[in-house]
């Protein structure tokens, strides 16, 4: 809860830095330091034994000044309200960031699907809708995958809405299987997005992906997605952890091999005899260290002993804020998550637009368009943090919350 509660607190102190920055005035930061509403929600589900449990559920809505909210929904047993709450400002940042004309949300259940039958876990994901249809929709409130989330739950989600909206509605929910008008590349758009934004890193540094050394922690859906990326691209990725410890290899680990033996929840190390804890991966010598596992992992106690040029954070929150500090004073490029991760929401809007228009895009376009998105993003920040001479944190954190300022101002509401 202390985590989550500084996941919170520490999201509004940059956005009131940036807002500062940029010149608003303490209204504007009254009105964006939480979102506009919060609703939790009772969702009873018969389970298989016959017996009624009640599962809690929650909705952030942080800012709907631009367009629609948008963001993901998560299943997850240790989820809270605060944690909520974060991420759907974090979605505003983003989709900010990559200029969508979107604010954020954020939903969440605190269940744990892996102790779920599939029948179990579709009425929960019906109920879900059930208990929020009111303030969701194609033009309201867009939901996604998230933590424990999937396309099958997408699919049952829509489902239930087109029911109560008595319409066929795909754009209600992103992430779908493509036969429900799904987005060609959306299942690996946020490795890919991370992919694209350290290529761009790596050329700032001038840096050859070329054998480039990359140790990457997280062995999960994204960091195995990245690891195939950046092997596939040339790259050495010369160290992964999971939960259970880390491999590391100077001369560059076979990925392909390591996807073969990984288990659902990223499981690998525990095949191997040889590993090293996660405290040593984060402080291996590399040109690349891309967290990609849990929050507050880069911190004051280890934050001296990185040894990358550059850091990409492809999780939520891994450097903390004196971690940052850190980093920056000692010349490491630290691209923040806000900015790495934004491939995802970059191509549930992709999904969206496809929806709304009944035409869709092959998975070349889907890759260009989103390319595009994710370089420009990358130029904006980088840039912005070189000319006022700030962290890149602070510098996607002002790009991110201009667009909700500006239309917050031009609405009226501060």
């Amino acid at each position: 809860m202390t985590e989550n509660l500084n996941l919170f607190t520490s999201t509004q102190d940059v956005i009131k830095e940036a807002l500062d920055k940029l010149g608003y005035d303490e209204g504007m930061y009254e009105l964006l330091k939480e979102p506009l509403r919060m609703v939790e929600v009772r969702i009873p589900i018969r389970m298989d034994d016959g017996k009624v449990k009640v599962f809690t559920g929650f909705r952030g809505q942080h800012s709907d000044a631009v367009g629609p909210t948008k963001g993901g929904v998560r299943f997850h047993p240790e989820v809270t309200f605060e944690e909520v709450k974060a991420l759907s400002m974090w979605m505003t940042l983003k989709a900010g960031i990559v200029d969508l004309p979107y604010g954020g949300g954020k939903g969440a259940i605190i269940c744990d699907p892996r102790e779920m039958s599939m029948g179990e876990l579709e009425r929960l994901s019906r109920g879900y809708v059930r208990a929020l249809s009111q303030i969701m929709g194609p033009a309201k409130d867009i939901p996604a995958p998230d933590v424990f989330t999937n396309a099958q739950i997408m699919a049952w989600m829509m489902d239930e809405y087109s029911k109560i909206d008595e319409f066929n509605s795909p754009g209600f929910i992103t992430g779908k299987p493509i036969v429900l008008g799904g987005s060609q590349g959306r299942d690996r758009a946020t490795a890919e997005g991370v992919t694209i934004i350290i290529e761009e890193a790596a050329k700032r540094r001038g840096i050859d992906m070329k054998g480039a050394r990359i140790v990457i922690q997280g062995f999960g859906n994204a960091g195995s997605f990245l690891s195939k990326f950046l092997h596939d691209a040339g790259a050495k990725v010369i160290g992964i952890s999971d939960a259970y410890g880390a491999l590391h290899d100077p001369e560059g680990l076979d990925i392909d091999y390591l996807l073969d033996r990984r288990d659902s929840f990223g499981t690998v190390t525990t095949l191997f005899e040889n590993t090293i804890s996660n405290k040593e991966l984060l402080e291996l010598d590399c040109d690349i260290l891309v967290p990609a596992a849990i929050a507050n992992q880069i911190t004051a106690e280890n934050a001296h002993d990185i040894k990358a040029k550059i850091v990409v954070e492809a999780a939520n929150g891994p450097t903390t804020a004196e971690g940052t500090r850190i980093l920056t004073d000692r010349g490491i490029l630290l691209v923040p998550d806000v900015l790495a991760s934004a491939g995802g929401v970059t191509v549930s809007y992709f999904e969206w637009v496809q929806n709304n228009m009944g035409y869709y895009w092959s998975e070349e376009e889907v890759r260009e368009k989103m390319t595009a998105k994710m370089v420009e993003a990358f130029e904006n920040v980088y840039n912005v943090a070189k000319t006022r001479n700030i962290d890149m944190r602070l510098a996607a954190y002002m790009i991110g919350v201009r667009k909700t300022a500006e239309a917050s101002r031009f609405r009226g509401w501060a």
